[in-house]
């Protein structure tokens, strides 16, 4: 029976496809298996199986670091209230912290599961460029650049195993997750989002760009920008981007609640 009703769940997606997988003019446009309520069913799993794993992500306990959450909180907040959101009342868009050092890294998961980890607020040195990133993660999953990404390299069968809740599937999609290398269209699309977003915040709408800034005064890039476009060339155009929209590009946040968010961890 569970076969079946796979065959005919497999057949019904196809056949949405066929008709509306392809239309634009909507954020996450092109080809795409999934829907929108199946993006937050799969991020919703992966969330379980990431949260099932404290030994590769010891996630901070909230009860313990509850002004480091409430914090944290306040700038997904700001960025999800910005107006410009397209999926803001269709994913979750829960915050997670990881209690990392060595990691300067943050991803979100279809469906809005966003996870930052501690080496990334503690390298960065505004409030801004951690706004930057999370506007830049949260653009991935409002523009649904995982699911079009995870339907050229899975295909259908793996990822509604996914979503019916296999495990060893689903460590799988969440390993392929974590790892996943957006295509430069996705990069270039997420930079430009985080400037839309943060365009309806307090925040300097370049602050992706202070990042790229940070990261390429560094030396090398970390791993997981080895295949991402140029720090430089992106800081160009993140400012570029920014000053054909008008927006703020001064750092005027106060910093100390940054600071304090550093000391807490």
């Amino acid at each position: 029976m569970k076969k079946k009703a796979l065959f005919s769940y497999t057949i019904a997606i196809a056949f949405f496809v066929m008709f509306s997988g392809c239309k634009g003019g909507k954020p996450g446009g092109g080809f795409n298996l999934f829907t929108v309520q199946q993006d937050a069913e799969l991020g919703l799993q992966v969330k379980q199986q990431i949260e099932s794993d404290p030994g590769q992500f010891p996630i901070l306990n909230e009860a313990n670091n509850r002004e480091a959450y409430q914090i944290i909180r306040s700038i997904t907040n700001d960025i999800l209230n910005s107006g410009k959101v397209y999926h803001k009342d269709n994913f979750a868009w829960e915050v997670k912290i990881i209690d990392d050092d060595k990691t300067l890294n943050a991803f979100c998961t279809p469906g809005g599961y966003i996870y930052v980890y501690t080496g990334l607020i503690k390298f960065l040195d505004k409030e801004d460029q951690l706004a930057g990133v999370m506007g830049h993660e949260i653009a991935h999953a409002d523009q649904r650049h995982s699911t079009r990404q995870m339907t050229k390299m899975y295909g259908i069968s793996v990822l509604i195993s996914a979503v019916a809740g296999d495990r060893e599937t689903l460590a799988q999609i969440t390993a392929g997750l974590i790892n996943l290398k957006f295509s430069r269209g996705h990069e270039t699309e997420a930079d430009n989002y985080s400037v839309e977003y943060l365009g309806g915040t307090k925040y300097n709408c370049a602050g992706a760009a202070g990042f790229f800034e940070k990261i390429g005064g560094e030396g090398a890039p970390p791993e997981f920008m080895s295949t991402h476009p140029n720090p430089g060339n992106r800081v160009e155009n993140i400012k570029a981007r920014a000053s054909s929209k008008g927006c703020k590009i001064t750092d005027t946040a106060d910093q100390s609640r940054y600071q304090r968010l550093k000391s807490l961890l």
